[in-house]
């Protein structure tokens, strides 16, 4: 599967839309095209799917190692039923093109930036360059880039640009001329105000709730080249060493999926179906927990549903069957979930107005209560190692993940953690993943390339029998 990495020059230039109108440029010509991202990201990957009609592959180095981000892109030119190992019939046709989506801008980021991400796979990076108030000027900054990775020893390969919030006639012209043979004009991203995406703590509106109008995007996806894009992209490198599928457990795990539980890898549901028996559950609507071996509980926004939450009667069976020993795995919001109350600051409550927060009961499996902020409290990639064996890692074993979370926990004196933090702040700045009878809450995302998945899937099994 050939594939293109858009690449920003700098963070909030327009990367996501213009994704997404390469996606809907390459469908209208075609192709079936796989979506992904670099970097850790959930949200654009949901308008990404939202336009692809396929879910968004996650591609970072940290989360995955150089061998794993190949296995996950190769992977994810396969078809529905190949990549679940089954021979039923795949829902989706297999992909052609794939269109990886940049983070922040094409050289920040110290472990795994776009960059990187574009080196590692040895795809080429086509610049999304903000051109409202220039022309020979976005030339410049594309040489620049382009140059900038032969400084740095770097074998990034920046192919030419595509000229975000760019008019036509005089505009367009003038950064196309401006531009050097070897640079190519992939085309343009005309202004358009229906062509932005509401944003709120922890970044963009989800794709499912704000996708951007059809209309405007395939208006956009008419100003760019699609002949230019396809001759442009190239097969990435192969994976040295192929995934070796782990067997199949006598397992079955539960995830919670709904409005407050939608951050979850694609890969990660892969590997959970692949080797167990997967059912989904949503504790937002009230569904009693299925009988099932293990619980999931994924990131997302339980704070904007947190009075819900506690009305519906999920969290507190949820509770009580995790006392009685059942696994439950929760990751950042989830651990807000699995903690005794959760406090929210109003503005991210769905329930309240604004300035009126209050506190929620929860599932009272950890011993913390959550509160919410109007800042970030933490944002990078971690590394944690585990002090004892736990539900994702034996002792002494090291796992990597990510972090971005707008909540703190205060956590009672005879709280139990996981894990120390190598890098990363996790829960009180030395440690992350708070552990409570066969239970584990932790504010690190993890791939399941780190191995996480597969150590909660034997866990479960083995409490099974």
């Amino acid at each position: 599967m050939k594939g293109l990495v858009l690449g920003g020059v700098s963070s909030g230039v327009g990367k996501t839309v213009a994704t997404l109108a390469t996606i809907q440029a390459l469908s209208d010509a075609g192709r079936e095209v796989q979506p992904a991202k670099a970097g850790p990201d959930f949200i654009d990957p949901s308008h990404h799917e939202a336009v692809a009609g396929r879910p968004s592959r996650t591609l970072d180095l940290w989360l995955c190692g150089a061998d794993g981000l190949r296995r996950n892109y190769a992977r994810a030119g396969l078809a529905d039923g190949a990549r679940a190992g089954t021979a039923t019939e795949p829902s989706t046709p297999t992909p052609d093109i794939c269109v990886v989506e940049g983070v922040m801008g094409l050289y920040d980021g110290d472990a795994s930036s776009s960059a990187m991400v574009a080196a590692e796979l040895d795809l080429p990076v086509v610049l999304v360059v903000d051109a409202k108030a220039g022309m020979e000027s976005v030339a410049a900054t594309a040489l620049g880039f382009r140059e900038y990775a032969a400084e740095i020893g770097r074998d990034i390969d920046v192919a030419g640009i595509i000229a975000q919030r760019a008019h036509g006639g005089r505009h367009e012209r003038g950064v196309r001329e401006a531009l050097p043979d070897d640079l190519e004009f992939f085309g343009r991203i005309p202004p358009n105000e229906a062509l932005e995406i509401p944003d709120r703590h922890l970044g963009l509106e989800m794709g499912s709730e704000s996708a951007l109008p059809r209309a405007a995007l395939r208006e956009a996806a008419e100003t760019l080249e699609t002949d230019r894009l396809l001759a442009a992209a190239r097969e990435p490198t192969a994976p040295e060493r192929e995934r070796v599928d782990p067997t199949a457990v006598d397992a079955t795990i539960a995830v919670a999926s709904d409005r407050a539980f939608c951050f979850r890898y694609p890969a990660t549901i892969e590997r959970l179906r692949d080797r167990a028996d997967l059912v989904t559950f949503s504790p937002v609507a009230g569904d009693p927990v299925p009988d099932c071996d293990g619980v999931y509980l994924p990131g997302g926004y339980p704070e904007l549903h947190a009075a819900a939450l506690e009305s519906a009667g999920t969290l507190a069976e949820l509770g009580a069957r995790a006392s009685e020993g059942l696994p439950v795995f929760g990751e950042c919001g989830g651990l807000m979930a699995m903690s005794q109350s959760l406090t929210t600051t109003g503005e991210d409550d769905a329930e309240r107005e604004p300035g009126t927060g209050t506190t929620h009961e929860m599932a009272g499996i950890l011993p913390a209560d959550v509160t919410m902020h109007d800042r970030y409290q933490s944002l990078d990639h971690v590394e944690l190692e585990a002090i004892d064996d736990t539900l994702t890692a034996r002792a002494g074993e090291t796992i990597r993940g990510h972090e971005f979370h707008y909540s703190s926990a205060t956590v009672d004196s005879d709280a139990r953690f996981a894990f120390e933090t190598v890098r990363g702040s996790g829960i009180d700045g030395d440690h992350d993943g708070l552990v409570a009878y066969h239970s584990l809450g932790t504010y690190a995302h993890v791939h399941p390339e780190s191995g996480a998945f597969d150590r909660f899937l034997e866990f479960a099994a083995g409490t099974r029998e």
